[in-house]
């Protein structure tokens, strides 16, 4: 609630459909979890036994749902104005990514089109696991017109999608980057 009226009051000239994305990718678990992770927030939380050991302080589902937690108890104890104050402390450089930015950090979406811009079909992402059930690393390549165009890892497959997104747009020039011709091969 509070990301979405602090979006529509500082960009009232904005379309819905770029402040809709702005807040999908500021309240996404990708996101959540970076912020915890920069806060240190697993190192304060309790874990039985087994999640310690598998690393689950680490884990972004547990970091994202413990941030939500955090700021749910400072809206409890404090009200609307203390979760404003602390989710803008706390977000307050991501919303200006965001609106700037609109899918800001959401690499696959802004591959997806970046490629319907230049006229090629929609990525294809090939994914290779490794390890146990408990600390699993994936391991994606993204191809467009049959070329390998970007390559990440990562704890889930989400992630590592992201990943390799963002290392092909980062080889195509970013969002309006020539995704017909040169590079590849990642």
């Amino acid at each position: 609630m509070v990301v979405t009226d602090h979006l529509y009051r500082s960009n009232p000239d904005r379309v819905e459909g770029d402040l809709a994305k702005a807040r999908a990718q500021i309240v996404s678990s990708t996101a959540l979890s970076a912020v915890a992770a920069e806060f240190r927030l697993g190192e304060a939380l309790r874990l039985g036994r087994g999640e310690e050991r598998s690393g689950g302080a680490e884990k972004p589902s547990i970091l994202a749902d413990a941030l939500e937690a955090v700021i749910g108890a400072v809206w409890l104890d404090g009200g609307l104005a203390a979760a404003d104050a602390v989710v803008t402390g706390l977000l307050g450089s991501r919303l200006r990514v965001a609106v700037d930015l609109p899918g800001g950090l959401d690499f696959k979406t802004r591959l997806q089109e970046a490629a319907a811009h230049r006229g090629e079909g929609g990525p294809v992402y090939e994914l290779e696991e490794e390890g146990p059930d408990h600390a699993k690393r994936f391991t994606a390549t993204v191809r467009l017109g049959g070329r390998a165009w970007g390559a990440g890892s990562g704890r889930s497959k989400k992630e590592a999608e992201q990943a390799a997104a963002a290392d092909a747009l980062d080889r195509l020039g970013g969002i309006g980057g020539d995704v017909g011709g040169g590079g590849g091969d990642a």
